[in-house]
């Protein structure tokens, strides 16, 4: 969707009145241009297609496959906590910290920008990366990642998932099934019912927070089906943020990856699906309060004050993005049986 689109449903929907139920159906529709939906019902997925979420789902959450069986995709994303740990600085092998906090990966279909940072291109990438990286599974090397999946059974798998694949049991494939399967994950939410006509789906307090929310600007980064997570920002347009999260030590952001001065305190939108229970709130978790992290980003990207009110009902908007965890994320895998290989990991 162009700016120039967002920009006018925007304009659209600040000068629409809930007082009336044709007006009601001109917001609704207007929204519905501005941010799309999760649909009801999505088309099945082919035989292969369903063989490599099936595949990427015991991968994401298999700990035998990290070096010292501590960790697996689903401990950064764990479904309790609606694909977040919580934690201010996940953990990865042998305890190592990441140096920010983990985003949800439900709904990434519709996200473009996968880091915080932007220094992915892809899924596929990222999982890729993290069967040999100390921060994630920790594997010394691609041969080490593939014997370990070769003794956790994986072979037969692969085989049946990439049966084209001249040789099945690859990390490209085992990235391409990670991706494959974190794109199915989605989380429709009452929200969505709105979209689709259903006014009452909503309270009388997240509608207007809704238009609370699209009229002081918030919907200018925070747009599409996963409200957010099509772009990057600076964190701080009007102020250096530190001023008022009180961090002590700024992140620098994008400009780690880059070394350009133009992407300094540039970050991910982050998508706000389900942000009402994936506390703490921004890269470096500086606040567990979701009111606060409004309240602070009215003043650190819009130069508002918020008052107590607009704070409320956009709260009651973003509650009512909570959507349900699909069954094949809430529900751990059987895994496959180890195999009895003749030989040893690699040193």
């Amino acid at each position: 969707m162009k700016f120039s689109l967002l920009i006018s449903a925007a304009f659209l929907l600040s000068s629409v009145s809930l007082s009336s139920s044709a007006a009601d159906k001109e917001f609704v529709q207007t929204a519905k241009a501005l941010f799309g939906t999760i649909p009801a019902k999505e088309s099945a997925p082919d035989k292969i297609t369903q063989e490599q979420i099936e595949l990427g789902r015991k991968l994401f959450f298999d700990y035998r496959l990290s070096k010292d069986g501590s960790t697996a995709c689903v401990r950064c994303h764990q479904p309790q906590y609606f694909s977040t740990d919580r934690l201010a600085q996940s953990s990865g092998f042998n305890g190592n910290k990441g140096a920010r906090n983990a985003q949800s990966i439900l709904n990434l279909k519709y996200q473009p920008v996968v880091h915080w940072r932007n220094d992915r291109e892809s899924l596929e990438e990222q999982a890729l990366k993290a069967f040999t990286t100390p921060l994630s599974l920790g594997n010394s090397s691609t041969e080490e990642a593939l014997k370990r999946l070769e003794l956790a059974g994986y072979a037969p798998l692969f085989a049946k998932a990439f049966p084209k694949s001249e040789k099945a049991l690859t990390l490209e494939n085992a990235a391409s099934a990670l991706g494959t399967y974190q794109r199915a994950l989605t989380t429709r939410a009452p929200f969505d019912k709105y979209l689709e006509g259903d006014v009452k789906a909503l309270s009388v307090a997240a509608q207007k927070g809704l238009q609370e929310f699209v009229t002081v600007g918030c919907a200018s980064c925070h747009n599409g089906p996963a409200i957010g997570g099509r772009s990057l920002q600076k964190f701080g347009v009007f102020q250096n943020y530190w001023n008022v999260t009180k961090v002590t030590t700024p992140d620098k952001g994008r400009f780690e990856v880059t070394k350009k001065e133009e992407d300094l305190y540039i970050f991910k939108v982050p998508s706000l699906r389900n942000i009402a229970e994936t506390s703490p709130y921004f890269h470096d978790a500086s606040t567990k309060d979701l009111g606060t992290a409004i309240r602070w980003m009215g003043k650190l990207q819009l130069n508002k004050d918020l008052s107590d009110d607009q704070v409320s009902v956009i709260k009651a908007f973003l509650e009512s993005l909570t959507g349900e965890l699909p069954k094949n994320f809430r529900e751990a895998p059987l895994l496959p049986q180890e195999a009895h290989a003749g030989s040893e990991l690699p040193g």
